[in-house]
């Protein structure tokens, strides 16, 4: 799954159950479904068709082969050199350098991806049959490949996936077998290369292979019908697959070992179902509607207005198909929650604001009193000394000491209140506010 519920906060993983975490729930859905993935299919078309328009127009197998070849070493370069964006795009060192580089960052990353499925799929179309039994062969055998290696969870995509533009994970690639460049550079580098050529391949297989299935199976000539029945079709299983995550999910929870990562590797294949028939629906109906008097302007619009759409909701590292997720990484029954968390983590993080600014006035508080303390030590000495000068004549008090007496009394029994007050409030004020929590 390109993305994992793995480090979120275990408040937004497992709310308490009430009518508000629902609502919010079905908020964050409906926003990835309808509005999320409609943006980044639409950012994937526009940039997959200026390509082929742009690149190689009138050779097909260069066009092909250079594509690959911008994915591959693209690919290679983001991975590899993961660490030394985070080093030198470090958003406490100079926010203004990381924010621009880091979009940067995204939209030449996001041209990468886009090349690098292009050239593989278009050399399937050129050179492999183009018949069901070829290509579902083809997808099976990935597909166990991907299991085996415990990777089927990479064809996972929108709806099923939603990317924070966080700035602690922003450049992170992770690889197959966790590999770090510090302590074994050459393994590191013969994992980057595995995660890149050999699971990034076989998701393009089985991407692939479903989508000329669909589009040799469903009303094959009638492209109008075709694109609606992939949208009923898509949004369908989407709906289904969420509705059957409490679930699955109860069920993960009471499996263990190889049973708990085949349930999940079933549920998200079948999840994958509704995700590729949104993206082949969505695609086709911008074919078939949207500027088709002018596609290289229909083209732009989309691929702009995406990209740009994306980076305003703060989610425009949705669009890139990188690193390699683990099957069943996450703790029992987390495994086949997606990610799908927008709405929630802003509230989320609210909190966590919030939490932290009371935590800081309960110290500030703590100072307080401390100092207070101190100046009640002093007043008392002041105070006993006053007294044991005294102590064989109270008539012998001066009139000014007999004051200062009791302006030290009067501050004592003052701040005492004031303290006990404020603690109570504050007290008060933390309970009531964990309670919601």
């Amino acid at each position: 799954m390109r993305g994992s519920t793995a480090g979120l906060a275990d408040g937004v993983l497992n709310p308490r159950i009430s009518f508000y975490a629902i609502f919010l729930q079905i908020l964050d859905i409906c926003y990835v479904t309808f509005v999320l993935a409609t943006v980044i299919v639409t950012y994937w078309r526009g940039t997959w068709n200026l390509v082929a328009l742009y690149l190689y127009p009138d050779n097909p197998t260069y066009s092909a082969l250079a594509s690959l070849a911008i994915g591959i070493n693209g690919h290679l370069i983001f991975t590899g050199f993961q660490y030394h964006f985070q080093r030198y795009l470090d958003p406490d060192k100079h926010r203004l350098l990381y924010y621009v580089g880091s979009r940067l960052y995204t939209y030449v990353y996001g041209f990468v991806c886009v090349n690098g499925w292009r050239g593989g799929w278009a050399l399937l179309d050129l050179y492999t049959p183009h018949n069901w039994w070829f290509i579902l062969t083809t997808v099976g055998v990935s597909v166990v490949i991907l299991a085996l290696f415990k990777g089927l969870r990479n064809i996972s995509a929108a709806p099923f996936v939603c990317i924070i533009d966080d700035s602690k994970e922003y450049f992170t690639v992770p690889t197959m077998f966790k590999k770090r460049g510090s302590r074994d550079p050459g393994l590191y580098v013969l994992d980057c290369i595995f995660s890149v050529l050999v699971i990034g391949t076989l998701v393009v297989f089985v991407w692939r292979g479903l989508w000329v299935f669909l589009d040799l199976e469903l009303f094959p000539d009638n492209p109008i019908y075709s694109s609606w029945g992939s949208v009923l079709i898509g949004y369908s299983v989407v709906a289904i697959t969420f509705a059957l995550q409490p679930v699955m999910k109860w069920a993960c929870d009471r499996l263990e070992g190889w049973q708990r990562v085949a349930a999940a590797d079933v549920f998200l294949f079948f999840s994958f179902i509704g995700t590729i028939n949104v993206w082949r629906g969505v695609w086709h109906v911008l074919d078939n509607y949207f500027l088709t008097d002018n596609k290289e302007l229909g083209d732009w619009i989309t691929h702009g207005v995406s990209i740009i759409l994306l980076i305003l909701l703060n989610c425009s590292n949705s669009v890139l198909v990188r690193g390699v997720y683990i099957d069943a990484e996450e703790p029992a029954g987390q495994c086949v929650i997606f990610p799908v968390y927008y709405i929630r983590l802003f509230f989320q993080k609210e909190r966590t604001k919030k939490q932290k600014r009371l935590l800081e006035t309960l110290e500030r508080q703590e100072q307080n009193n401390i100092s207070l303390l101190e100046n009640n030590i002093n007043a008392t000495i002041v105070k006993n000394r006053i007294i044991n000068t005294n102590t064989h004549d109270n008539n012998l008090i001066s009139l000014e000491q007999q004051e200062l007496l009791t302006k030290i009394t009067v501050a004592e029994v003052d701040a005492n209140e004031n303290n006990n007050k404020k603690n109570n409030e504050l007290n008060t004020l933390s309970k009531e506010s964990f309670q919601r929590e």
